[in-house]
């Protein structure tokens, strides 16, 4: 969530911010009346609160003084005392009302903070999802038709390399699920553990993170929102199933305050994905490139908030490393304003080139989502200038399925066979070729 100060001093910005968002600005006004009704009533709580404290310092030595009276002072005593105990009764009558007007207040403050996004960085580009600036291409996309090969799609490679079987897997689970099988799972194997030690050699402490959490974990990353359509919930239980390792990295040290000293602490966490793809229509329906699980090694950092944009420039910088080291061609691009998740005042993406379908495609992502995350689950940090919330920040290292995708048609050759990358060699056992079964 926001700083309700921010709000107060600047509510244009935050109206902009909705607005390059394409989301509803009136919910600012309504916040903005909602607060100050809140504070109003605080103070007139407080200010009932406190006499009818000073009313209970008075009942106190009027009862003692009415035991030690005589006849003659007893009955101007009692009735003083009579006037103020009915006075107390219907104070407290109103200090209940009070009471209650003020949690109604705070509680419609905050669902009404809980709907608003994070506030967009000012250098993200305004726009829709088409509206994205290319940071950077890398790499060169070979040419097929001049080296005589006949492109195939990652389906028909794995068909020949025995690695992913769909049609079984929709037998088993439905739609949009699969088996990696012999070698596939050996190159997921080998992705994981390639990722996990680029990270580890960047200084992230590995986790394996639980795949399911508490609604207020779920809430507290801003899953529930616009993104909740695609959430698996187990009713039931009342958990859910996380589409990313970044739900329970983020709840790590919720209800937590870190020391400054300690930052940045960087986790790395290997873990499946879950997401139902409501929304997704008749978009890639063959193949393994979006599916409603999947395995991800995902990168998580709590950070100070004056260095959440360096941070953010590094966390990019290993993920282009880790794709360097594939050997495949892809850009990075700035995304758009309303195409940001709630909790992200800015984002990159790494498209790595998909040849069967001649375009780049989403295979990772990185993004800077400031206090948003931390307010929401009150982790904070201390440092000389008291407590406050720091600053998280998320970034893929390697979405398995996308990565097998771009990987298998990048190196496929004529033959069917898939040439192995360098860097992930030593995870396949030397194995220079993948080769058909």
């Amino acid at each position: 969530m926001i700083d309700l100060r921010l709000l107060r001093d600047d509510p244009d910005r935050v109206r902009a911010s909705q607005r390059a968002r394409g989301e509803d600005e009136t919910v600012v006004d309504r916040l903005v009346a909602a607060d100050e009704a809140r504070r109003a009533a605080e103070v007139s709580f407080g200010a009932l609160r406190n006499e009818q404290k000073e009313l209970g310092r008075r009942v106190g030595p009027l009862q003692g003084r009415l035991k030690k009276a005589g006849d003659d002072e007893r009955p101007a005593l009692a009735a003083e005392l009579d006037a103020l105990l009915a006075g107390a009764a219907d104070l407290a009558e109103r200090v209940k009302a009070a009471e209650t007007a003020r949690d109604a207040a705070d509680a419609e403050t905050t669902a009404l903070l809980a709907e608003l996004s994070n506030l967009i960085d000012p250098a993200a580009p305004v726009g829709g999802e088409d509206d994205f600036t290319v940071v950077e291409e890398v790499g060169v996309r070979r040419d097929f038709a001049a080296e005589g090969i006949t492109v195939r799609d990652h389906v028909e490679i794995g068909e020949l390399l025995g690695a992913i079987d769909i049609e079984r897997g929709a037998k088993v689970s439905g739609s949009r699920f699969y088996y990696l099988t012999g070698i596939g799972a050996l190159l997921e194997l080998a992705l994981v553990n390639h990722a996990i030690a680029l990270a580890c050699g960047n200084g992230f402490t590995p986790m394996i993170p639980p795949a399911l959490v508490k609604p207020s974990a779920m809430e507290g990353t801003g899953f529930l929102g616009q993104a909740a359509e695609n959430v698996y919930r187990l009713e039931a239980d009342d958990m859910y199933l996380v589409g990313t390792a970044e739900v329970p990295l983020a709840a790590y040290h919720s209800d937590e305050i870190l020391e400054a000293s300690s930052l940045p602490r960087r986790y790395v966490g290997y873990s499946p994905c879950y997401r139902r793809e409501a929304g997704s229509g008749g978009r890639d329906t063959r193949g393994i490139f979006r599916v409603h699980w999947f395995d991800k090694v995902e990168m998580f950092s709590y950070a100070h908030p004056d260095d959440a944009v360096a941070e953010h420039a590094r966390l990019l910088g290993w993920e282009r490393e880790f794709f360097d080291s594939l050997e495949i061609p892809y850009r990075v691009i700035d995304v758009a304003s309303g195409d940001l998740g709630a909790s992200a005042a800015r984002k990159f993406d790494i498209e790595a080139w998909v040849p069967s379908q001649e375009r780049y495609r989403e295979v990772t992502s990185t993004s800077n989502c400031t206090e948003f995350q931390a307010r929401r689950l009150r982790i904070r940090m201390r440092d000389e200038d008291g407590v406050r919330p720091l600053a998280t920040l998320n970034g893929t290292l390697v979405a398995v399925t996308r990565a097998i995708v771009a990987l298998l048609e990048n190196h496929q050759q004529a033959d069917g066979s898939v040439r192995v990358p360098v860097a992930l060699r030593p995870y396949l056992g030397g194995r220079e070729l993948l080769t058909p079964l």
